[in-house]
């Protein structure tokens, strides 16, 4: 995989290949433009492409003292287990390097591949999300009465 090449944020990017590689992970669907938006407001970003091809990609927020976050995490299917998306993760993590905590949600049942970098589940997180009822079958939050 030599020729794998990294990249950060661009103005020219495909916007339309990312929302089609969360896309193909299975991940929630996020339209060309909000992730434009989503991207242009974080902290680091960065993307990864094999022979001109988006297959990977990740995001992170920080304040850059107290609290990071990792967001939208994603390995093309066909390259998964490769350790891809551990390159990602190790790159942002360190450059949230100094942040007092880091924090992400992760899509169910991919909670063990953050535990090997020191992620733990929180007792005490909770969320809003847009769409709750989603969310709830997706098995991000508990409805409760």
């Amino acid at each position: 995989m030599i020729n794998i090449i990294w990249s950060d944020y661009s103005d020219d990017f495909d916007w339309q290949a990312l929302s089609q590689l969360y896309d193909d992970a299975g991940m929630s669907a996020k339209a060309p433009d909000a992730l434009r938006t989503a991207f242009a407001n974080s902290l680091h970003c960065c993307f990864l492409h094999l022979d001109g091809q988006l297959i990977g990609a990740g995001r992170a927020l920080g304040d850059g003292v107290f609290v990071g976050y990792l967001s939208d995490i994603a390995i093309a299917p066909a390259l998964q287990g490769q350790g891809l998306g551990k390159a990602i993760v190790s790159y942002l993590l360190q450059k949230l390097e100094g942040h007092q905590k880091i924090l992400l949600y992760a899509n169910p049942g991919k909670e063990d591949f953050y535990r090997q970098f020191g992620f733990r589940r929180m007792c005490t997180a909770m969320a809003i999300f847009d769409n709750e009822q989603r969310a709830a079958e997706r098995g991000f939050i508990e409805v409760s009465g």
